[in-house]
């Protein structure tokens, strides 16, 4: 069921020099969401960029923290004691290496993966139960690191599709608010 208010965090790294990198597909998404709301980000004293609207008629508030990727979880867990939100009602949009690139899954709890944005969040809201959409990067070519991997730019050939691929993204946070985990992951993972 659909709650009164969901708390979108886009995670990514902030500043030019990481704009276009894979790990940020959640600041991407989350800049996407805030067009379709129609409301500029302002920041908020919790360390996080964010702008407050409706997707579908459901009260939202969408964030980018101003951290790096690995502190994300002090602005999550700032935002969430501010708004009064609980864990089920947090969606994370993040970069996914295990999958594919441009696919999307929607996800409830479980592991960080390797993660460290993940990781941060879950140790600072103290719960893995938060909702994510899992932003498929897929995986480094040859034996390129993973972490230099996420830090590098989108390929010609991907960026071609990028901008389909995070409305997409968009278009399943917004599944997730309106119709909840169960519904949303029948509609998106059917695509």
């Amino acid at each position: 069921m659909p709650s009164e208010l969901s708390l979108i965090i886009g995670l990514g790294n902030p500043g030019p020099g990481y704009a276009g990198n894979r790990h940020n597909v959640g600041f991407m998404a989350a800049a996407l969401l805030a067009s379709r709301i129609g409301s500029p980000f302002k920041s908020h004293k919790s360390g996080a960029d964010i702008c407050e609207g409706r997707l579908g008629g459901n009260r939202v508030v969408v964030a980018k923290p101003k951290s790096y990727m690995n502190l994300s979880g002090g602005a999550t867990a700032a935002l969430a004691r501010f708004y009064k939100v609980g864990v089920a009602d947090v969606i994370v949009i993040h970069d996914e290496l295990d999958l594919p690139f441009g696919t999307i899954r929607l996800k409830a709890g479980g592991g960080e993966g390797g993660h460290n944005g993940l990781k941060s969040i879950s140790a600072s809201l103290a719960s893995k139960e938060y909702a994510r959409v899992r932003f498929g990067i897929g995986r480094p070519p040859g034996r390129q690191d993973p972490a230099d991997y996420v830090l590098k730019d989108f390929s010609a050939a991907e960026r071609k599709e990028l901008d389909l691929e995070l409305a997409f993204a968009a278009d399943a946070v917004e599944d997730l608010v309106q119709l909840g985990l169960v519904d949303a992951q029948n509609k998106v993972h059917g695509t």
